[in-house]
């Protein structure tokens, strides 16, 4: 059993603070600050360029990969890190559309997070002749694979609402259609276990600095199911995705496995910060994760309706519906977060009225929760969110 006090512990989490954004921006590992100050140090300070060989630079992108396809439950050497995550989703999208030729649809929904929505888009734009995203409401999905579709590309776990997706259903009936299927796991890997081979997934991907803790701009990752390994054309054939990148050939021969997918030079003093993060990692039991993820958002909703009867759930109720985040509706939303944040209470808000808590049982405990509830049912009751400081808007929200 997982001791959560004790992961708690391993992260910087500013004193007097409620810290309810982790599935926007984890928290700092406290032995990242270390790893990466050696890495500087001792590897680039010292070594230079030689620590790509003395150091193992070159293989961190399958290594660090390796260690979370435990948390998704991915096959072994079948993750790669690297690149942003609007990068992978571009990666898999057009390695699936031309595995799946001459099939041109593809197929996502409108609780997607809108960068893959534009990926997708400029793809299709690209590709032209006839390719086409087509776009349903998140409870159609399962209804709206038919036989003209190539590719779904679906998060399972909508950024707003917390709404999580039946991968093993969708991809099942994907299958059965005759469609490939992309998962974008951006707000489940650490959130929830994942099963991607049990489930039959083609491809996925994720970032790494929600959940993971990897820091801002943390490289994201990218997997490809083993059977497809061999037959996925990297559309973006990067140097580090080569079968030989020192032999320096003048034309592209992709590498074996899911390290074709590799593009450019690795991140490596975030793939540091992402490696202390996930020496924490492999202490957690992933089922008691979800198990007291659960608790903590039963918790929270139970509080809030409770004490703020302005506010609407969009968080479905069921637990197999739902990741690990909270979504309260509110037309001055914006504002409630502002205050909330004003005291010490980090959430988010996400347009048009949504505000956003996420929960991470790795350094969220039962006060936190209660410590937020109680200060937003304060700012609900006397209307503290209605003044014009917190209702203008911030470039980030």
């Amino acid at each position: 059993m997982t001791d959560f006090a004790q992961t708690r512990a391993l992260f910087h989490l500013p004193e007097g603070m409620v810290y309810l954004d982790g599935n926007s921006l984890g928290p700092l590992p406290k032995a990242a600050v270390e790893r990466v100050a050696r890495t500087v140090r001792d590897e680039w300070g010292d070594m230079l360029i030689t620590g790509w060989n003395k150091a193992g630079w070159m293989d961190k992108p399958m290594n660090v990969g390796n260690r979370i396809a435990r948390l998704i439950g991915a096959e072994k050497d079948s993750v790669a890190m690297g690149d942003t995550l609007s990068i992978k989703v571009y990666q898999a999208l057009a390695s699936a559309l031309e595995m799946n030729r001459p099939r041109k649809v593809v197929l996502s929904d409108s609780g997607n997070f809108p960068s893959d929505l534009y990926m997708a888009q400029g793809l299709c734009k690209t590709l032209g002749e006839g390719y086409e995203l087509r776009v349903v409401a998140p409870e159609e999905v399962l209804d709206a694979i038919d036989d003209t579709v190539a590719v779904t590309m679906i998060t399972e776990v909508d950024y707003r609402t917390g709404r999580k997706h039946d991968m093993a259903a969708i991809t099942a009936r994907a299958h059965a259609k005759g469609a490939l299927t992309i998962w974008d796991l951006a707000h489940s890997a650490g959130a929830l276990p994942v099963e991607l081979a049990k489930a039959g997934a083609d491809f996925a991907c994720g970032c790494s600095y929600k959940y993971l803790n990897s820091g801002p701009g943390g490289p994201a990752f990218i997997y490809v199911a083993p059977r497809h390994q061999e037959r996925a054309r990297p559309a973006l054939s990067g140097w580090q995705g080569h079968d030989a990148p020192f032999a320096f050939d003048l034309d592209y021969r992709p590498a074996r496995g899911a390290e074709r997918m590799r593009v450019g030079t690795p991140p490596i003093l975030q793939l540091a910060a992402l490696e202390a993060s996930l020496d924490i990692w492999d202490q957690v039991d992933m089922a008691a994760l979800r198990t007291r993820s659960l608790q903590l958002t039963d918790l929270f909703i139970t509080g809030v309706e409770a004490t703020c009867p302005s506010l609407t759930l969009a968080t479905p109720r069921d637990h197999a519906l739902r990741g690990s985040q909270v979504s309260f509706r509110h037309p001055e939303g914006y504002a409630i977060m502002q205050a909330l944040i004003s005291k010490g209470v980090i959430g988010d808000f996400r347009a048009p009225d949504i505000i956003r808590f996420g929960f991470t049982p790795l350094y969220t405990s039962d006060a936190d929760v209660t410590k937020a509830v109680d200060i937003l049912a304060e700012i609900m009751a006397n209307s503290l969110w209605d003044i014009p400081e917190f209702k203008t808007r911030k470039k980030v929200t």
